[in-house]
């Protein structure tokens, strides 16, 4: 294999020449830094997807955690003599950053492999995937708070039934999400899943698009054209934002919940289907209907069954649970992110007005603007403000703040369990348990 020129290798070695240029016999193309510096020039940088650094008797490991956190997209192999690997700071950092390990003196073909292995993997990271947007069928519906626990078993339930389903929440909440996995888990399931934003529709062309028309039926009509209602024939229909739906077309989509039939514009004959109504809303419909802007009738035909989907700031510890998948699903682009401690509070005391879609965009855009190996509240944009008074969202923060505590005592005792537990003021068995709890073994 060779790797010359397309993929450079950085090496950061001050005391063995020797593994330079054994290595560079190896058809590598070496870029040679002899201090460990956060502002390397950005010609020695370009195309480095893996690097080596030598973790002598003299190395600081400050400053190595401090350069591999800048350089958190490179994949880092160390060399590392016998001795220092006693040293509780150097496993640590050697677990936690980087990718693999060699003790000193190297074995060159090993070595080589070593990096090739670490290349493969930088190249799989680093490979474009799209993104996988929220409402992706294929995702799960992810929560561990009270109100999603309660969500989750009425959709189970709901499996074993087909009557209609009205969907209430904030906009950006995932009402499409939940819809699609209400059709997935029903007796339907293995028929269409028809999505229509009743509020993106056309004024003049709403009978057309969801009842369908023959052709010649208006001008412009130059052929039959089948209607939403009826492509969800024997699965489900989705009507996102019904609210929007104007109130002549409520008639029509009445008559068809009441007679499971449809006529198709410019035709005279009747079409029974078998389609369940699935419809969503941000807005108060019983408003709606108070105001006049919507059929008090189609409203309780549709109201059969609700489900309410709660926002994302009153869902505590979630908004993390969410924002490391959102993380996890940018890897292949970004390399090996985490978010700092500071970046987990704020996210946990703002309001997300803009819910899961909020987030989700914010943690895309925190990706790609971060400067290190942790994302920073300035990254995602958002400031730290007064906690919130939500009971999940204060448990929470409780929560990050026991881990920041754990974290920051983990690093000023190099990792030594004995000083943490001391330090902490608890037995080394609760330790490990708070520990294993906020993964940080």
């Amino acid at each position: 294999m060779t790797y010359r020129r397309q993929h450079p290798v950085l090496f950061l070695c001050h005391s063995d020449n020797e593994i330079v240029s054994e290595v560079s016999k190896m058809e590598w193309e070496v870029r040679l830094a002899k201090w460990l510096t956060r502002s390397l020039p950005p010609s020695l940088m370009l195309g480095v997807q893996v690097g080596v650094i030598e973790i002598s008797e003299g190395t600081n490991i400050d400053t190595v955690e401090s350069f591999v956190r800048t350089y958190a997209g490179v994949f880092w192999i160390a060399i590392v003599s016998q001795s220092r690997l006693s040293d509780d700071a150097v496993r640590y950092l050697l677990k936690n950053y980087f990718y693999d390990f060699h003790t000193s003196p190297p074995d060159f073909t090993r070595l080589q492999y070593m990096l090739g292995h670490a290349l493969g993997m930088a190249r799989l990271c680093n490979t474009d995937q799209p993104v996988v947007a929220l409402c992706d069928s294929s995702e799960m519906i992810l929560g561990q708070s009270q109100s999603m626990h309660i969500l989750k078993q009425q959709l189970q339930k709901l499996s074993r039934c087909q009557l209609p389903v009205l969907i209430t929440g904030e906009s950006g909440t995932g009402k499409e999400l939940v819809a699609r996995k209400l059709h997935g888990a029903s007796e339907c399931g293995e028929g269409p899943f028809i999505p229509v934003n009743c509020g993106a529709l056309p004024a003049q062309l709403v009978q057309s698009e969801l009842f369908g028309h023959e052709k010649g039926a208006f001008t412009g009509a130059t052929q039959r054209k089948i209607g939403k209602i009826e492509a969800a024939h024997n699965g489900s229909l989705f009507l996102d934002e019904i609210g929007d739906l104007p109130l002549e077309e409520q008639v029509n989509l009445l008559r068809f919940l009441q007679e499971k039939t449809i006529e198709r514009v410019g035709s005279n004959q009747s079409i029974h289907l078998n389609v369940r109504i699935i419809a969503a809303t941000h807005v108060n419909l019983e408003a709606a209907v108070q105001d006049g802007r919507f059929r008090e009738d189609l409203y309780f035909r549709l109201n059969v069954i609700r489900l309410k989907i709660p926002p994302l700031r009153q869902r505590g510890d979630d908004i993390l649970l969410l924002a490391r998948k959102f993380l996890q699903q940018q890897q292949q682009d970004h390399g090996r992110l985490s978010f700092s401690e500071q970046a987990e509070i704020a996210m946990l005391q703002h309001r997300w007005p803009g819910n899961v879609r909020e987030l989700m965009n914010r943690v895309q855009r925190a990706t790609v603007m971060t400067t290190g190996r942790y994302i920073q509240a300035v990254d995602l944009e958002i400031e730290s403000g007064p906690p919130s008074t939500d009971g999940e969202c204060l448990k929470a923060i409780r929560e990050v703040a026991e881990r920041e505590a754990l974290a920051r005592a983990l690093d000023e005792s190099h990792g030594k369990v004995s000083s943490v537990a001391k330090q902490l003021n608890i037995s080394r068995a609760t330790l490990y348990r708070l520990l294993d709890k906020h993964s940080l073994l």
